[in-house]
């Protein structure tokens, strides 16, 4: 089953995934000592990292039991202004008392397929298995249906036997040399969530959701045994045959 909430604006949504982000903290630590979160780049996260980041939100998670790692990264240094590392440090890891050991970037100043190796290599040191089983994958879709640096076309969408893969995707003016989890690394989550927003996406919400299957990577998103979730707001569900 795939659960469905639509909320009325991106202030709705962002208040509704950071309450989520917060549950799924406290349950993870609750019953395993930890919470694994990989984390989106892109517009529509922003929002929710500000406000996890705010003082009476910060607080109601214990970060020193939160590890962090990213979807995918494109192949720039940590510092420049496409790096999905660089935007949630800015606007939440620099906020919260994360502990330095706890975050597991991707290396994107790193040749890229040297990049994904170490990532790969990383993922397999902390979670002590050839996948990793994460227990929050947050993602977002582009209007050609991708997800994470899993584009329409790429080879990366083949991929089966491992976790982290390096990719070209020449998408808008952002950097083309990508890292990105694959369909299977996403898949072992507990929990996946897509965050989407803005009129723009409602055709392609409305294609990945009630279209014709295995079309665009955002459908090869099924956990096979966690839950996923997409979070909307109004004009991105617009095309919805009921409106969500």
């Amino acid at each position: 089953m795939v659960e469905i909430r639509v909320f009325s604006d991106g202030s709705g949504l962002a208040t509704a995934a950071a309450e989520r982000f917060i549950d799924l903290a406290t349950m993870a630590v609750a019953k395993r000592g930890q919470f694994s979160v990989a984390l989106s780049g892109g517009s529509t996260p922003r929002a929710m990292y500000t406000l996890l980041a705010a003082e009476e939100n910060a607080a109601r998670i214990d970060w020193t039991k939160v590890h962090v790692f990213w979807g995918d990264e494109r192949c720039v240094p940590p510092d420049h202004p496409g790096s999905s590392f660089r935007m949630a440090r800015e606007t939440l890891l620099d906020h919260v008392p994360l502990p330095e050991g706890n975050l597991h970037r991707v290396r994107g100043e790193l040749d890229p397929e040297e990049a994904a190796r170490a990532y790969a290599a990383e993922l397999q040191s902390f979670f002590g298995t050839e996948w990793p089983c994460f227990d929050l994958v947050l993602l977002g879709m582009g209007s050609d249906g991708h997800t994470a640096s899993l584009f329409p076309g790429s080879p990366a969408l083949d991929e089966r036997r491992r976790s982290v893969v390096a990719v070209t995707a020449h998408y808008e003016d952002r950097p083309a040399q990508r890292v990105s989890l694959t369909a299977p690394a996403i898949n072992t989550a507990r929990q996946i969530i897509f965050l989407v927003a803005g009129a723009s996406k409602a055709g392609i919400v409305s294609a990945v959701l009630e279209g014709p299957p295995e079309c665009y990577p955002a459908q090869l998103i099924q956990p096979a045994a966690g839950q996923l979730a997409w979070m909307m707001d109004a004009p991105a569900a617009s095309l919805l045959q009921g409106g969500g």
